[in-house]
């Protein structure tokens, strides 16, 4: 090897490991080969396990539970119940608010408000021992009927959100007069989040110290409703989670079986772990919410969209609110004068819904981009086209610029990968024997949403760097980008960079949710590693023993783990060497993106609420990723079947921190959306109110065998208004508008339209 290829070769290397460079998972090999330990793997002196007891009921009161058979059965320690389990304060929301008036909160329920609600625990020695145990265990109640479906004629109140309704031009008039009228209900089915680890924690009292150990995609908001519940200060609780099998959003709150699990530990006085089971993760948590949209479109013969009335619902339980908002899309992807969107919750008798990848703007965009679909067909413009007539210079609800928007190339870097050109236009017109083939396209777009995050950044004595934080890794890469981070800021190979996440005593963190994480938390370890080198740089230019000693600061320069000048032409030592000379152990920074001047209470709401999340329309712009989607079905002609059998997508995340990673979430994210179109259905027996297929046998999901090859394209230009390194979210941007670009093939193949999530086999034929 030539000295020019040596140096070509550091060179590739520098690119590989720098922010932006498409470096391979750091944590890659401890998960392929064992060695990295989750939450609930934890070996524990003393260890009980615990065993859930559900409803089977949705909706009425306990009136007794039979236990005795349960305790005397082997190796039982105790049996909890409503009655004997300790009352515990009530928690605030993730806002900081009070959830209920009342002052204690009992997390094993006598009044049932949905199936699979948990009512009873059993501890016992071993799993095996609990799972027998817990069979024992009778529940007697007086049931009461329940609400389960958004179109019973029996459904429970119904809930306006102000808050949400958008209103701007005169949106009635303008549909009655405009030449072109079209309006469609629009349906999603409720969805599970089936994170392949299921829910899950092991909790430990020392004392008034509480250690958690339990998969957490935020380590310090959980931590607070633990120590509120328990009324204990906030430090006292310790959350670890090194590593995430999955979450989706489902992983961010502390539940009610994590205070059964907290709750039995102390009262027994040793530690406890409870695993749901694979059922209980459809019922112990919801997933996202069922929802149905009406969408009113008024436009002139050109195409020229003149009026959008949106009307949303999504159900939510009978206890707590979530809102799953199907307008938010509605409002910011097209330009129009005229515009209407409400949105409606309706009370039933199911389980809380939670956050799933993009809540909100997911089934937002099935809505509004079938609906643009069916006009372009109606009008007989292209799908493509009708989306360039009416694209949206600014944001139409804000009035505000994009901060960045790569929406217009975004379709024509698709288009012309997919081959858009060659689409014959005619439904039914393309096909491959008893094939036929459907291309469909839309849009899609996910708000960037901002906090302030810290991290600490240590460089050590033999010039190895640790960067510390209570953020997590749930499979995203974030061991990976904050190694990256700190390497490029220090000038160091990231091979000597250790990244330690996942516990609640390292340096603070917010949620990690909404595609934020990564652009908070590489600003944080930017500002940290460049104190720490400041720090670095200072002292050998302070230092009179130092051959640095005198020199400018700007003379220094540290490259590939040694600090020398920039130019090559003076002095030189390792970092090991300096700190040698230094006499010191380390160098510690903590860098955080928060405002000057923020109080300590502040601080702690930051992290532990969202309540100072910043609006993604602060300051003068509106902030977006974006994407298009073009997909490909092929659909049996006399079976009806669908596969989708190829896809092309261009997005925009602005500057990407990892390419390699941030493909990956974008694939993972179409993958959802393939599911979620042709497969997903969480279904309920409108009888008793139950989920009949809480399990992977029946709860269809996507395999590799439904997966085509996928193209993802990154049309993104850094953004300096929406992150310190430019860039945006990304893991929640793939799966918005997957689901309708599949459902437009599908019309483009059939000639049939279908509104109504998931596409199966008896809607088309």
């Amino acid at each position: 090897m030539t000295v020019h290829d040596v140096k070509h070769a550091a060179s590739d290397s520098a690119r590989l490991e720098a922010v932006g460079g498409r470096l391979s998972r750091v944590d890659g090999p401890a998960k392929i080969t064992g060695a990295a330990r989750y939450a609930v793997e934890q070996q524990l002196e003393g260890l009980a396990h615990a065993v859930l007891v559900d409803s089977t009921i949705a909706a009425g009161k306990v009136v007794s539970i039979e236990t005795q058979a349960a305790k005397a059965a082997r190796g039982v320690i105790a049996v909890l119940t409503p009655d004997t389990i300790m009352k515990l304060s009530v928690a605030s929301d993730w806002f900081g608010n009070p959830l209920a008036p009342q002052r204690t909160f009992c997390p094993l329920a006598r009044d049932v408000t949905y199936c699979g609600q948990h009512i009873a625990v059993v501890i016992a020695e071993t799993f095996e021992q609990a799972v027998s145990a817990a069979a024992l265990v009778m529940a007697d109640y007086d049931q009461a009927p329940a609400l389960v479906e958004l179109g019973d004629g029996t459904a429970g109140e119904i809930i306006s959100i102000e808050g949400m309704t958008k209103e701007w031009g005169n949106a009635q008039a303008a549909l009655a007069e405009a030449p072109v009228h079209l309006s469609a209900v629009y349906n999603t089915q409720r969805s599970a989040h089936a994170a392949i680890e299921p829910h899950g924690l092991i909790a430990r009292w020392e004392g008034d110290r509480l250690t958690i150990w339990e998969p957490s995609q935020w380590l310090d908001g959980m931590a607070r409703t633990y120590a509120e519940w328990f009324g204990i200060p906030f430090e006292n609780v310790r959350l670890v989670s090194p590593y995430i099998g999955g979450g989706f959003g489902s992983k961010a709150l502390a539940l009610a079986h994590s205070a059964v699990a907290a709750a039995a530990a102390k009262m027994l006085g040793r530690p406890v772990k409870l695993m749901l089971t694979r059922s209980q993760n459809f019922t112990s948590y919801g997933g996202r919410a069922t929802t149905r949209q009406t969408i009113d479109l008024g436009a002139d013969k050109a195409g020229r969209i003149q009026s959008i009335i949106h009307r949303g619902v999504s159900e939510v339980s009978l206890e707590g609110m979530w809102v799953e908002a199907v307008g938010s899309i509605t409002s910011i992807m097209y330009d129009t004068p005229n515009f209407s969107s409400r949105q409606d919750v309706v009370r039933l008798n199911t389980v809380l819904p939670n956050p799933k990848r993009a809540p909100g703007e997911n089934p937002s965009a099935f809505g509004i981009e079938c609906a643009i679909d069916e006009l372009a067909h109606e009008l007989g413009l292209d799908p493509l086209e009708i989306r360039l007539i009416n694209y949206a210079e600014q944001d139409p609800h804000a009035k505000k610029a994009w901060s960045t928007r790569q929406l217009r190339e975004a379709f024509a870097v698709g288009a012309e990968a997919f081959g858009w050109a060659k689409r014959s236009p005619a439904p039914r017109s393309m096909r491959a024997g008893h094939q036929l083939i459907g291309w469909g396209v839309a849009a899609g777009a996910y708000p960037v949403q901002r906090a302030h995050g810290e991290a600490v950044v240590k460089i050590m004595f033999d010039g190895s760097v640790e960067v510390e934080s209570s953020s997590i890794d749930m499979g995203q890469g974030t061991y990976t980008i904050l190694a990256q981070t700190a390497a490029e800021t220090l000038g160091v190979p990231v091979s000597q960079v250790s990244v330690k996440l996942g516990d609640s005593h390292f340096a603070r963190a917010g949620v990690t949710g909404g595609s934020r994480l990564a652009g908070i938390m590489t600003g944080a370890v930017h500002k940290a590693a460049s104190q720490a080198l400041d720090e670095l740089i200072g002292l050998a230019l302070s230092d009179p023993r130092l051959p640095f000693h005198g020199l400018q600061a700007n003379t220094l320069a540290v490259k590939d783990g040694r600090i020398g000048s920039p130019r090559g032409d003076g002095p030189e030592l390792s970092i090991a060497e300096l700190m040698s000379m230094l006499g010191r152990d380390r160098i510690e920074a903590k860098g955080d993106t928060l405002p000057a001047g923020t109080t300590a209470e502040e601080r702690y709401k930051n992290y532990t609420t969202i309540a100072m999340s910043i609006p993604h329309t602060e300051g003068d712009y509106s902030r977006h990723s974006w994407c298009a989607h073009f997909v490909e079905v092929k659909v049996d002609e006399d079976f009806g079947t669908v596969r989708v059998s190829r896809v092309v997508s261009a997005l925009d995340s602005g500057r990407l921190y990892n390419p390699k990673l941030a493909e990956s979430q974008w694939k993972g994210g179409i993958i959802m959306g393939i599911g979620e179109a042709l497969l997903e259905e969480g279904i309920v027996d409108r009888r008793h109110g139950r989920t009949v297929n809480s399990n992977f046998a029946d709860y269809m999901l996507p395999t590799n065998a439904d997966i085509p090859d996928i193209q993802t394209i990154s049309v993104g230009i850094p953004d300096p208004h929406s992150s310190a390194l430019g860039g945006k979210g990304v893991g929640e941007l793939g799966i918005v508008g997957v689901a309708p670009a599949i459902a437009n093939a599908v019309f483009h193949a059939t000639g049939k339209r279908v509104r109504d999530l998931p596409i199966t086999l008896e809607k088309l034929i």
